[in-house]
């Protein structure tokens, strides 16, 4: 897919449209996402740039969760809310996608809210593709973008996106069989559910409301 997960909004890529529809939240730093071909994934993949961002993106995402776990210390599942209403053309895409995390994790619970949540879902136009990333204030949110989302399966780039929310890597060089392979298999992969490993991973990263991440607050 021709998305980064590490890339930041910012008002001269997204336009004014969109940094209106943040509020007025509009992160200050850009960069570029990998052009398509299965040498650039395999670059950015290894790249020191795409590694930070991932931690970054899944540290904001813990951060704005950690309440639940001082309010219920035996917590052993985690709940992460989300809301759609800058992602409108989107709403059943993310449902599924939901629905598909939902079904293949037990540590973690994703749960749609009116409005505010963990993170949000915006949509638009954006040359980079679809991006999970942060607001700059400790709030992580997804872009889908229109024409890649007319290229590849809808539900695939929404369900990988989401994986980054749950903490997963973007991994170009895997098979149609992984989720976290995005875009690197090509237009014709289909598959919309993360496989044993992954599923295995995200409940390892949530165990006992994220003890297990080793990105605890406390250590």
């Amino acid at each position: 897919m021709r998305h980064s997960r590490k890339t930041v909004m910012s008002a001269a890529t997204l336009g004014l449209g969109l940094a209106a529809a943040l509020g007025g939240v509009v992160p200050s730093a850009s960069a570029a996402a990998p052009t398509g071909s299965p040498a650039t994934y395999a670059a950015y993949e290894r790249s020191q740039e795409n590694q930070a961002a991932n931690r970054a993106f899944f540290e904001a995402v813990q951060r704005s969760v950690s309440e639940q776990r001082a309010a219920n210390p035996g917590l052993q599942a985690v709940t992460v809310t989300y809301n759609t209403r800058n992602a409108p053309s989107f709403r059943s895409q993310i449902s599924r996608s939901t629905q598909i995390w939902n079904s293949s994790v037990v540590n973690v619970k994703l749960q749609e809210v009116s409005s505010g949540g963990n993170f949000a879902y915006y949509e638009g136009s954006d040359s980079r593709g679809s991006y999970a990333s942060t607001d700059g204030h400790g709030r992580g949110y997804i872009f889908l973008d229109y024409s890649q989302n007319q290229q590849y399966n809808s539900t695939r780039v929404t369900a990988h996106e989401t994986g980054h929310v749950l903490g997963l890597p973007d991994h170009y060089s895997g098979p149609c069989s992984e989720l976290m392979s995005g875009g690197g298999p090509g237009t014709s992969c289909q598959n919309t559910s993360p496989n044993s490993a992954e599923r295995s991973r995200v409940n390892q990263l949530w165990a006992n409301g994220l003890v297990g991440s080793g990105l605890d607050s406390k250590g």
